[in-house]
């Protein structure tokens, strides 16, 4: 099995006035295709960094990342953006969506920035990935037009559209309540074991990381636990197990 993401002996230190913090100290671990890995940890834990670097957004100050087999750390600025839209999508918890832009031309965002994509083509390959969450006939909507939960699948056919090896999604249930929570989470699931799509989801919910393959917890800018995930909890059994009524 290949190995998407691997980290070494990652440390991320930064001044903040005179001090220095240490936001992660050591961290290892690797991740291979069609895991899906949750991480998991307080706040002050160090997952916001450590998802910052793992997103090719920040560096770290020593260790090594691979994405896909390449050494992140000897990229320059140009070549690190290439790679991230190029390997990577991204799923934040405010979706991050264009107001006064089609579902549609949301998604098509990130081909833009790829030269060599025609128009039809882009619009096909948009178009499948709003197929692939369930909403091609809400295409022309803008987000406006659209729930929390359709804008939030709208945020995860974008992150698609590029096939990237890695979907890194940020607290994408956080602001979500608990049935359109276990929605997306039936939709990540479906992507992970039927599109064998490598996902790893930064999440503060246990409940939510019950439904990944693996769960990585942070504590204090180290790894405290790194455990399968041996009881997969289904996220559209626990969807079709919630009350009925919108009060629960």
């Amino acid at each position: 099995m290949s190995e998407i993401l691997n980290i070494q002996h990652l440390t991320r230190e930064f001044t903040v006035g005179s001090q220095l913090v240490r936001a992660l100290k050591g961290v290892s671990f690797s991740v291979n295709a069609g895991e899906f890995l949750t991480i998991m940890g307080s706040s002050g834990s160090g997952k916001s960094t450590m998802l910052n670097i793992l997103g090719c957004l920040d560096r770290a100050t020593s260790g090594d990342y691979l994405l896909d087999g390449v050494d992140v750390k000897t990229l320059d600025r140009d070549a690190l953006a290439q790679l991230r839209n190029k390997k990577i999508g991204f799923v934040f918890q405010a979706y991050n969506l264009l107001p006064r832009t089609s579902a549609l031309e949301n998604v098509e965002l990130p081909l833009l920035y790829q030269s060599g994509v025609p128009n039809k083509e882009r619009q096909e390959r948009a178009m499948h990935a709003l197929e692939l969450v369930k909403l091609q006939d809400r295409f022309d909507h803008t987000p406006s037009q659209l729930s929390g939960g359709q804008q939030q699948r709208v945020a995860i056919a974008r992150a698609l559209v590029n096939e990237p090896v890695m979907i890194l999604a940020d607290e994408a249930t956080g602001n979500l309540d608990t049935r359109t929570s276990y929605e997306i989470m039936t939709l990540m699931q479906e992507l992970n074991q039927e599109q064998h799509k490598t996902i790893v989801f930064v999440t503060h919910e246990p409940d939510i990381a019950a439904f990944s393959s693996r769960t990585l917890m942070l504590r204090d800018g180290k790894v405290q636990r790194d455990t399968p995930n041996d009881n997969i909890r289904s996220a559209k059994e626990a969807l079709a197990a919630l009350p009925k009524s919108d009060d629960y």
